[in-house]
């Protein structure tokens, strides 16, 4: 009764297949969830709507005076010295946030990320590694997505801390400090990271229906270890942390530590003026912003 197509299949060399379920199977195929275009889409919906929560934010950093909420509790200047900086910083995170939302469609459409995973395979074939080896394949692609996300945003890395950050007092840092935490940041990564991932990849494999149990308990265990470890271990790579002298200061926080029953053996201070500036700053930023858009 309908028309039918002769098509070459292994052991039937002339299947016979209707033009219908032909026209079906084809109808189905064009059309499937468009998964990428959906992700891009809702990307770019997030990046509209968190753009109109910082503009809203913007607007208010603009407001040439006090709010009378905040008279009497903040001064004038370092109201307008807290301004300034939120000003330029918010001016960097549009143009940053505008790149980072273009760059990552980018990678999503021209299939960037499966290049990547092609090209690792390679590396480890290069190498003389078995590129079948799905730890040691994730290992070299993460290293390469690493390699690029370093190089992408090194320009607004330097930027940030040797322009804002120094216009306003803020940078202690020089170049030579600056690209030696990112080298022991890298180096940390690649001590680290290595053995996190591999055993990610043994319980993805091994876990069976019991898989988001044993990573969930893997990664809360992960959590606790890097919570003990980075204070002790990690942070004084990348800080200076010195001794709080006795004094008022000492006093009033370990009175505070006991009313609290907070177990307080040491304190430290970090990086001293610098840090202390910028979080002051951001406070006052985020208590001005709150009473003005309210």
């Amino acid at each position: 009764k309908h028309p039918s197509l002769y098509l070459s299949s292994g052991e039937h060399p002339f299947l016979p297949v209707s033009l219908p379920l032909l026209q079906f199977a084809t109808t189905k195929s064009a059309m499937a969830f468009p998964y990428m275009e959906a992700v891009v889409g809702f990307m770019i919906l997030m990046y509209i709507f968190e753009s109109y929560l910082d503009l809203r934010q913007h607007t208010a950093l603009k407001l040439p005076r006090l709010p009378k909420t905040l008279e009497g509790v903040i001064s004038q200047e370092k109201f307008e010295k807290s301004r300034a900086y939120s000003l330029d910083k918010s001016h960097f995170h549009f143009v940053h946030e505008f790149v980072t939302i273009l760059m990552d469609t980018a990678i999503l459409f021209f299939g960037v990320l499966p290049w990547f995973w092609k090209r690792s395979g390679e590396f480890l074939v290069f190498v003389g590694l078995n590129a079948e080896n799905e730890i040691f394949h994730t290992l070299a692609f993460l290293a390469g997505v690493m390699f690029w996300s370093q190089i992408t945003d090194l320009p607004f890395s330097l930027y940030s801390t040797f322009v804002i950050e120094s216009r306003h007092g803020f940078n202690k840092q020089t170049i030579w400090l600056f690209f030696r935490d990112m080298i022991k940041g890298i180096a940390l990564s690649i001590l680290i990271g290595p053995p996190i991932v591999a055993a990610i990849i043994v319980i993805v494999q091994k876990g069976g229906p019991y898989l988001a149990i044993y990573l969930w308990a893997f990664m809360l265990v992960l959590a606790l270890v890097m919570m003990t470890i980075y204070p002790i271990l990690i942070a004084p790579l990348f800080n200076k942390f010195t001794p709080l002298p006795d004094g008022e200061l000492r006093v009033k926080i370990e009175n505070l530590a006991s009313s609290l029953k907070f177990p307080l053996k040491k304190l430290f201070v970090v990086q001293g003026q610098a840090i202390a500036m910028r979080i002051c700053m951001d406070s006052l930023t985020t208590s001005v912003s709150s009473f003005t858009t309210h």
